[in-house]
């Protein structure tokens, strides 16, 4: 399945994309899609669902962030061979961890903000691995268990404010809109080569990043086996798998997003991204 979350800011309901990419409305059957609502077997569960006999969403419907309720956004740093190499990133024997707070999510076609006293703000296209069910201590045998399925991310991020202004990386993460995550939430089902999907992302309708799931350093069950061991990951939690190369910090000179630049991206599977930037 094909899990949305659709309508205006505060107002959003859980849908459903039919045969046709329409989006069908599921609130008669789930509330939202956060939390309980996303466990591997209460999501098995709809699948029974008639989804020709749902009604259809208003055409040109918002939408937005496909998980409700999320508690936390976690990133993992170089994670592509090609991306550390040419943004002058250190690959660690270890994956490299970090947060991005959960007030950056927004929608897949929403406005990108570029902050004030930004110069730096950078791009990157991920997999997003949406946790399902509670996971501490998994081991990489378990992981899968307890994702609910995948959807596509964007980890905007401020250069600047992530390597030069003496900190962690979390202030250079974390303004509002550096998270948009979705179309969809793509169940695990509909998406089993979630290992080997083709990557891109456009900045101005030109290709900055193509890249393949299959080149992580670190693949998905180790990530979500890996993190677990730190701090428990709830269902509706999002794990940043890793950005391909082709980020804006990696061209000599530099490449950063600017007031009216659009950014366009996709994974095979997992839909497209469409935002135009903003100043703030």
């Amino acid at each position: 399945m094909r899990l949305v979350r659709f309508g205006d800011r505060g107002m959003e309901k859980p849908g459903v994309l039919d045969k046709n990419d329409k989006i069908r409305d599921l609130s008669h059957h789930v509330t939202a899609l956060g939390g309980p609502q996303l466990d591997p077997d209460a999501l098995a569960a709809l699948r029974g669902i008639d989804i020709d006999a749902l009604p259809r969403a208003p055409e040109g419907v918002r939408v937005c962030a496909p998980v409700s309720r999320i508690g936390k956004i976690i990133g993992v740093g170089p994670n592509f061979q090609d991306s550390a190499r040419l943004a002058g990133f250190k690959i660690n024997p270890e994956p490299t961890i970090f947060m991005k707070a959960p007030s950056a999510v927004s929608g897949p076609n929403d406005p990108i903000e570029i902050p004030r006293m930004s110069t730096r703000t950078d791009w990157g296209v991920e997999l997003g691995v949406v946790i399902g069910r509670t996971a501490k201590y998994v081991t990489v045998e378990q992981a899968m268990e307890h994702v609910a399925g995948f959807t596509l991310g964007n980890d905007v991020t401020e250069r600047s404010f992530q390597l030069q202004r003496a900190g962690q990386w979390f202030k250079g993460k974390s303004h509002d809109t550096f998270a948009p995550l979705g179309p969809w939430l793509v169940t695990k089902d509909e998406l089993p080569n979630y290992d080997e999907l083709p990557l891109w992302l456009d900045v101005n309708g030109v290709r900055q990043q193509v890249g393949n799931t299959r080149e992580m350093i670190f693949k998905v069950p180790y990530l979500v086996s890996y993190i677990s061991r730190f701090t428990r990951l709830d269902p509706g939690d999002v794990v940043l798998t890793g950005t391909p190369g082709g980020v804006g910090l990696s061209f000599d000179p530099p490449r950063f997003l600017t007031p009216g630049d659009r950014v366009r991206l996709g994974g095979e599977g997992l839909g497209v991204q469409d935002c135009v930037c903003v100043a703030v």
